[in-house]
């Protein structure tokens, strides 16, 4: 019963075109680059527990992390009452693998921006055996 309950889940997608349809659904659009600086270590010996750091030096009303090669592509979203004028949030987050990690913010008039930063993992974390 529970095999047949596990298999009616939908099955995650872990790939680019899946990070970008992830992106478009928050953002509702493609992002322009700018405004986001997205701190994280280049080079992570484990992806358990990475940290990162995100932040706008413009006003959002929303950031969010995306990676394209973990199993879900989102990763959080943190929303603000108000546009906040230098917004940031810090969070650790797993990494199935080594990829690209993308940070995406939202102003309350649908402006959208995006920046990326290449992580390397030698040691991965959500991966199936």
């Amino acid at each position: 019963m529970a095999a047949a309950a596990f298999a009616a889940l939908p099955q995650a997608q872990a790939s680019d075109d899946a990070m970008q349809a992830a992106i478009r659904a928050w953002a509702g659009r493609d992002p322009a680059p700018g405004v986001l600086k997205i701190e994280i270590a280049e080079l992570v010996e484990n992806g358990n527990a990475v940290p990162v750091r995100v932040a706008a030096s413009e006003p959002v009303v929303g950031l969010a992390l995306f990676t394209p090669q973990n199993p879900e592509p989102e990763v959080v979203h943190v929303a603000f009452g108000a546009a906040v004028a230098r917004p940031e949030f810090s969070t650790r987050m797993r990494l199935a693998r080594s990829q690209r990690i993308v940070a995406v913010a939202k102003a309350a008039d649908g402006r959208c921006w995006q920046a990326g930063v290449e992580v390397v993992v030698t040691l991965a974390a959500c991966v199936e055996p």
